[in-house]
């Protein structure tokens, strides 16, 4: 697979065929190590699914009042969203929820794929229909308001040592996400979809019984 222009990547077609895991390898093999977040990081809803976007990152940060225009910067970004956008959101590890139902109702309403968010959410059962992937620290009934705020949305955000740019590419399922820079966005996805179709070969052949270590002389995968 050649890629020259990585806004044409069809994203549900990678999601459908690559997970979190070849991406990870991938990073790995050109050098890049440390670009899986936070174990604790999980899925919160939709943990089946594959989420892959494009980074919007935000920062947040504590507050200790109500703001004259409650919710300002937060429906300023959410209006900002574009199809393809995964929320990155760095909330310092807060546990007052920074994202729920009308919000991401909102963001699909965009086009928006999901969001990672390092701090709480909640309405969770609520969010479950509407179809966006969240992965979060944790669900809290507690609202952000008059308690944590957007400060800066769009600029580089550093979750667990990795950095996340605006149009990194984002790839989150249940074992967690990996962010890959845009700049190694064109090398690696054609080479995480080689390695998941290498490895689609290679369970195929322990199905019918191969054994393990001819299966890894022939593919060099496990």
């Amino acid at each position: 697979m050649t890629l020259t222009n990585i806004d044409d990547i069809d994203l549900d077609g990678l999601a459908r065929v690559t997970y979190s895991a070849v991406f990870s390898d991938i990073c790995d093999q050109i050098g890049l190590h440390h670009q899986t977040l936070p174990h604790t990081i999980t899925a919160r809803t939709l943990p089946d699914l594959t989420l892959v976007g494009w980074a919007r990152p935000v920062q947040t940060a504590p507050i200790a009042h109500t703001p004259d225009a409650p919710y300002g910067n937060e429906i300023l970004f959410v209006d900002s969203l574009s199809p393809g956008d995964v929320v990155v959101a760095d909330c310092g590890g807060s546990t007052s929820a920074f994202w729920g139902e009308l919000f991401s109702t909102a963001a699909v309403g965009r086009g928006a794929r999901g969001a990672v968010i390092n701090g709480a959410i909640r309405d969770v059962r609520r969010i479950v229909p509407t179809g966006f992937a969240i992965r979060a620290l944790c669900a809290d009934p507690s609202d952000s308001l008059g308690r944590l705020s957007i400060v800066r949305q769009d600029s580089p955000v550093r979750i667990g040592g990795v950095t996340i740019t605006r149009g990194d590419l984002v790839v989150s399922d249940s074992d967690g996400t990996v962010v890959i820079p845009r700049a190694a966005v064109a090398e690696v996805v054609p080479r995480a979809m080689d390695k998941a179709t290498i490895e689609s070969s290679a369970l195929d052949m322990l199905k019918e019984g191969a054994y393990l270590a001819d299966v890894w002389d022939r593919h060099r995968v496990l």
